[in-house]
Order: structure tokens, then sequence, then C-alpha cells
């Protein structure tokens, strides 16, 4: 039986993963935002419609909420 990785053009580490590289990069960025984003809303709606809720307290929490959440966030800084 042939061997079927004989004629293979592929050298181990040798592919170019930039692209993939960027690619994680905007996934995990877009998936910690989005969870915070979605986790501001749920804040927001909550205490909104709680019994004797109030929009504007929603309002706050989610814009502490968010403003907290960016800080933690962000990617430090490379030196």
């Amino acid at each position: 039986m042939a061997d079927p990785h004989a004629h293979d053009d592929y050298v181990k580490g040798s592919m170019e993963i930039s692209e993939q590289t960027s690619t994680f990069h905007l996934f995990m960025g877009m998936a910690k935002y989005g969870s915070l984003a979605i986790a501001a809303l749920l804040a927001l709606l909550t205490i909104w419609f709680m019994p004797n809720g109030n929009f504007f307290a929603g309002v706050g929490v989610a814009v502490v909420m968010m403003a907290a959440g960016v800080w933690f966030l962000r990617s430090p800084s490379a030196h």
C-alpha cells in the first residue's frame, strides 16, 4: 500500500500564520467586548424592569459597567 503522505509539499514550521494570528486576535477581541456589551445590556434591562426599577439607574449601572469593563479588558501595552 502506498504512503499517503509521500508527495506532500508541507514542511513542518514553514507555513506563514500571520493571517490566522490576526483572525484569532480579532475573534478574541469581539468575544470579550461582545460579552461585556451583553452583560451591560442585561444589567440595564434588569434594573429598569425590576419592581420599583428606574431607567436612569439602569443606564448608570450599564455605563459604569462598560467603563470598568473596557478598563479591565484592554490589552496590556507592549514595551
